[in-house]
């Protein structure tokens, strides 16, 4: 389609020169047209899917930006303006020399055929040799491109569409500079709001959620069955032999509902998962063990927690909540083992070189945190969260019951001869899992202790507070007087026994 060259301005500037081949617009509208053709007489005479004409529309379109190479410097400039720091020109103020790079646009030297464009050195990332004799760290490059490519999908919505290896390239001081902005995408807050659910609802493998979401995207036609959706993709689940995060690997695991139900992807989410194989398949080059949905999950979290919309506040709660109100406890765990994990990046007198590093996103603002658990204790307090109590409390009263058995009734009835005897396993893990959480949650209000204490004094003079306080004593107080009044039996028995022996 075009052919790159090297060139000098007349002020000396090094410049990257693409030039269209001549006849290309002619070209590619008789291959618009032949694709129309072929496309209308599969929908007349195959049955094909009653879509396949937009998706026809949608690919010519692209067709068509990506030979407008006006069109393509205005997208570089408006990327740059929204994700480069350090970007030429001086018009965005540099805050940290690693960073993301785009090309500068030179317009005098630009028309619909012909892009010039600032010339920047660097390594492909396919070049191991080069990156490894530049000493660059891989790991720190796929944070950089995760970063700047979760931010174009789910909090400004303006995104690169196809980040593959051709399209990228690590200069000597780090960053990572974006080429070819021909195929951009811009999807709507509701739309990425939805991707951000259908991200939790697929991690927590809540199927009926996941199809409703499918229905409100307008991924299902209408009239179909939402239970037998829900059905076909609680089947997939179940057929997977491991926990995969990979993206193509979940996205094969769902072809076949899609199929199945006759889904059809809007233009903005095709190029949505086109970006996600992309950038999978770019990391994949630095990492062959990299996994975007397991690697984006922090910044996932960080959104839901950042963002005090009525939207994400239910979408946090649907992360920890269950719909019939049980408590999602390993969510809640990994939530703040994740939030805790930031006590052992800033221990000490932080440097700047802490916050320059490009992993420094997965850092939450501990504000937001302290906000965000408020705004889920006021839910699980109030009406709505009268279910959510309900299995607390009974949760509570487990927990409690597990001590209460190992390290109370059990030394009574002298059944731990110096502290030799082995809980079982299920009293193992649940007593390890209330110590480790305890821990992870101490280190989370150590980062931020007088934030803690603000919000749990509010939270203290609540009246739904001291209720809720008083039906956990209540509860724990009846339960344990009859563990240990049949203790209390089972102890003077045994000593009677022995007397009387």
């Amino acid at each position: 389609m075009e052919q790159e060259l090297i060139a000098h301005l007349k002020s000396g500037e090094l410049v990257a020169v693409k030039v269209q081949r001549p006849g290309m617009s002619l070209s590619l509208t008789l291959d618009a047209l032949l694709f129309h053709m072929i496309g209308d007489q599969l929908k007349r005479f195959a049955k094909a899917r009653k879509d396949l004409l937009v998706a026809v529309n949608e690919m010519v379109r692209h067709m068509f930006d990506e030979i407008d190479y006006v069109l393509e410097g205005k997208n570089a400039e408006r990327f740059a303006s929204l994700y480069c720091w350090s970007a030429s020109g001086g018009k965005i103020k540099q805050q940290r020399m690693k960073s993301i790079k785009a090309p500068k646009i030179y317009w005098d030297y630009t028309c619909p055929t012909v892009l010039t464009m600032e010339w920047i050195d660097g390594i492909k990332l396919t070049d191991e040799t080069g990156l490894n004799e530049a000493s660059l760290n891989r790991r720190e490059l796929i944070d950089q491109g995760l970063y700047c490519s979760l931010r174009q999908l789910l909090e400004v919505g303006y995104f690169h569409a196809d980040p593959h290896p051709g399209n990228l390239v690590a200069t000597n001081d780090g960053s990572l500079a974006y080429f070819d902005f021909g195929m951009m995408g811009d999807i709507p807050r509701h739309y990425r709001i939805g991707l951000i659910q259908v991200i939790v609802h697929f991690v927590n493998r809540d199927s009926l959620s996941l199809a409703n979401d499918f229905l409100s995207l307008g991924f299902i036609p209408e009239g179909v069955d939402i239970h037998s959706v829900s059905d076909a993709l609680r089947a997939s689940f179940s057929d997977r032999t491991t926990e995969s995060q990979d993206f193509q690997a979940i996205m094969n695991q769902l072809y076949d509902v899609m199929y199945e139900f006759n889904f059809s992807l809007p233009p903005d989410y095709a190029l949505v998962i086109r970006a996600l194989g992309s950038l999978e398949g770019t990391a994949k080059v630095l990492d062959p063990d990299f996994k975007v949905i397991e690697s984006a999950y922090p910044f996932v979290i960080g959104r839901l927690i950042a963002d005090p919309s009525a939207d994400m506040r239910r979408i946090l709660r649907e992360l920890v909540i269950r719909n019939d109100g049980s408590i999602r406890w390993n969510r809640l765990e990994r939530l703040v083992a994740a939030i805790s994990e930031q006590a052992s990046e800033l221990t000490g007198d932080p440097s700047p070189e802490t916050f320059s590093s490009p992993s420094v996103w997965k850092l939450f603002d501990m504000h937001a945190v302290v906000d965000s658990t408020e705004d889920l204790l006021l839910f699980i307090l109030s009406e709505k969260g009268h279910r959510v109590r309900l299995f607390l409390l009974r949760d509570i009263v487990e927990a409690a019951d597990v001590f209460l058995q190992d390290e109370v009734i059990d030394y009574m009835l002298n059944e731990k001869p110096q502290g030799q005897r082995i809980p079982l396993f299920e009293e193992r893990a649940i007593l390890a899992r209330i110590g480790k959480g305890f821990q992870y949650l101490r280190d989370v209000v150590k980062l931020a202790p007088g934030e803690w204490t603000t919000m749990l004094i509010r939270m203290a003079v609540k009246p739904e507070v001291h209720k809720f306080a008083l039906d956990i004593i209540s509860a724990l107080a009846s339960h344990s007087s009859q563990r240990l009044q049949v203790a209390s039996w089972l102890y003077l028995s045994r000593l009677l026994h022995k007397f009387s022996n």
